[in-house]
């Protein structure tokens, strides 16, 4: 067969079953239309060759008719098509959801038994839907959800401006969950780069490196840092944690309009390398908002500023990073000696929150 007649054969075919779809959207189905039979199925072309889930392929040939099964091969997955619109040169499936990525066969079976296979090429990139973590030192685990990581091969923390990358170890995988173990790093934030059989992606998420950054409170209060808490004092608690075992929590009285305040009396002098304040929040019973002040700002220490507002939800870890330059915290020149979150209320109870993990971040 010559290409020109090929590639006549393949347009009518399309057309062929593309006619039949929209018919088939106008018209309810009657399966009063006769029914082409099995024959000795055979593939010229599929279309495309490559294909992420849900895209429509097309193959054309001859006895392609009656067609009952189609299989992709890796992990035995089934995907789905509509009888009628099977002819004998052309079917038209799309690619199921949960198609294994990587280079396999695809299995096509008639209702005689007879078989016919083509190499197809599943997309199936990584996907990062949640991370348990976002801090880390050198062995931290992180679990890592969303989908495709069953064949992942490689995962690194990595900075594609300072061209550095540091291979983290794969603990477990399967197709919606990955755990990996940090590896030691000079980076002070990174994404990771996830590499499996169809490619590579780059988290849009981003993780923080404990080492390098500037610790305010992380196990415990850092080296110079105390409590000058409004109100009732902060604490050292052990009840809640997100990395380690203790945390600092205050309890917000009724209507008092309290703040939990880390003071260091020595003074931290401005730094324009630092970009983030990072650090997690345990909310109360009921969503607030919490507003960031410091004594190095321009409204003063204690006053609520809308840019430096927090939204923390109930009884949940809330993850924080701000940007320093987005809201009034630490004016150039300055000494910064308390950094605190303060409340508006509560107006109908005492609320306890709990912090961990306060850092400045370059």
């Amino acid at each position: 067969m010559n290409f020109t007649h090929l590639n006549r054969l393949v347009g009518l075919s399309v057309l062929t079953v593309m006619a039949g779809l929209a018919t088939l959207s106008c018209q309810k189905d009657t399966d009063g239309s006769p029914q082409i039979g099995p024959g000795n199925p055979q593939v010229t072309k599929i279309m495309p060759d490559s294909a992420a889930a849900g895209t429509t392929v097309t193959i054309v040939g001859s006895g392609l008719g009656d067609m009952r099964t189609i299989l992709f091969e890796k992990l035995s997955v089934p995907a789905g098509f509509q009888p009628t619109l099977n002819t004998g040169e052309a079917l038209i499936f799309r690619v199921p959801p949960d198609a294994a990525g990587g280079k396999q066969n695809v299995t096509f079976t008639n209702s005689a038994g007879q078989t016919v296979s083509v190499p197809f090429k599943v997309l199936a990139y990584p996907t990062v839907t949640n991370v348990s973590m976002y801090d880390f030192t050198k062995g931290t685990r992180i679990t890592i959800t969303g989908n495709n990581f069953d064949d992942v091969t490689s995962v690194a923390v990595a900075d594609s401006v300072k061209g550095v990358s540091d291979a983290a170890t794969i603990v477990s995988k399967s197709k919606k969950e990955l755990v990996i173990e940090m590896p030691a790093t000079t980076l002070n934030r990174a994404t990771l780069a996830i590499t499996n059989g169809t490619g590579r992606i780059r988290t849009r998420q981003e993780f923080v490196n404990i080492d390098k950054a500037f610790p305010i409170f992380t196990d415990g209060y850092a080296k110079g840092f105390q409590d000058n808490s409004w109100g009732d004092a902060g604490a050292v608690s052990t009840k809640a944690a997100v990395f380690g075992v203790s945390s600092a929590t205050k309890t917000y009285q009724k209507g008092n309009w309290h703040l939990i305040a880390f003071a260091n009396w020595t003074g931290i002098a401005y730094d324009p390398s630092y970009t983030y304040l990072t650090g997690w929040i345990k909310g109360g019973s009921a969503d607030y908002a919490l507003y960031v002040t410091t004594d190095a700002s321009k409204a003063g220490f204690g006053n609520f500023v809308d840019a430096n507002q927090v939204n923390v939800k109930a009884n949940v870890w809330n993850y924080v990073k701000i940007k320093l330059a987005d809201m009034d915290f630490w004016t150039p020149g300055s000494t910064m000696k308390q950094l605190g979150f303060r409340i508006k209320g509560p107006d109908k109870q005492d609320e306890t929150f709990y912090f961990d993990n306060i850092m400045l971040v370059k």
